[in-house]
């Protein structure tokens, strides 16, 4: 994890504390950023506006294809603005080609169609959501343990015809093994069923940032429940479009995509 600080120029009414631009986080494609300035500034990104909090306090990230600089603008109570440019380090990712599949394995039938978009429409409903509370404070722990079988980013091309990236971290592990909320949060949703993902949890962590449980065997949280770090919430199955039991963890800055291992540290034993 990286720190860079960043000193400002306050006037002197300010005390020597607001005087600095904190940002602790990975600066990579995939990583989240926490930042700290004044009370009552105002942060941009790229343009966008932030969501900072009473105590000068905000989070950011970075998708899978995210370009190599970003433009972070603060604007100060005293008037001043302060402008610095972030880089971001590029990430290779592994594409996997496989060919002579039947053609129901790689497109959905139409019949489906109607169905899968409006469980889309309901997930990216929820990664609009900009809760005021900061429930990400808690940190993230792994949400299940098990071996490691698909990493942030990696593509494959089915029949020669590229696929969406995978935006999670895949873990495999028998069915019914438990599955913990990995930091405090909200229940934004709970499903049982849905077409890909089979049964979901989806948890909102607070300023835009929003994490998804999959295939899971089972749903133990109901929609607008509170859980704190370690809850169980579901367990683990092979439910959707899975081929095995795994839990399919992915996590958000509103439409970027992080990568939760760079969330976590080692697997524990």
């Amino acid at each position: 994890m990286r720190w860079l600080v960043v000193a400002l120029a306050l006037s002197a009414a300010w005390p020597l504390s607001a005087a600095e631009l904190l940002l602790r986080g990975d600066f990579v494609q995939g990583g989240l950023v926490q930042g700290e300035t004044a009370p009552g500034s105002r942060v941009e990104l790229d343009g966008r506006a932030l969501r900072v909090g009473p105590d000068g306090r905000f989070i950011f990230g970075f998708g899978r294809d995210f370009a190599e600089r970003a433009v972070l603008v603060v604007r100060l109570p005293d008037g001043g603005r302060q402008t610095r440019t972030l880089e971001i380090r590029p990430r290779t990712y592994r594409i996997q080609r496989i060919d002579g599949l039947p053609p129901k394995m790689v497109t959905p039938p139409a019949a489906v169609l109607a169905r899968i978009r409006r469980e889309n429409r309901a997930i990216a409903e929820v990664r609009r959501r900009d809760s005021e509370r900061p429930w990400f404070d808690s940190g993230f722990v792994w949400p299940a343990k098990g071996t490691i079988t698909g990493v942030f980013g990696s593509q494959r091309v089915l029949n020669g015809k590229p696929r969406r990236p995978h935006y999670g971290l895949d873990i495999a592990a028998p069915v019914g093994s438990p599955v913990r909320a990995p930091a405090d949060g909200v229940v934004a949703m709970a499903e049982a069923d849905l077409y890909y993902t089979g049964g979901t949890v989806m948890l909102d962590h607070g300023h835009g940032l929003t994490s998804v449980y999959s295939h899971l065997h089972e749903v133990l949280v109901e929609t607008g429940r509170r859980v704190r770090q370690g809850e169980l919430i579901g367990s683990l199955g092979g439910t959707g479009r899975a081929t095995g039991p795994h839990l399919d963890w992915r996590v958000n800055w509103f439409s970027q995509r992080l990568d939760p291992a760079l969330l976590v540290g080692p697997m524990p034993e």
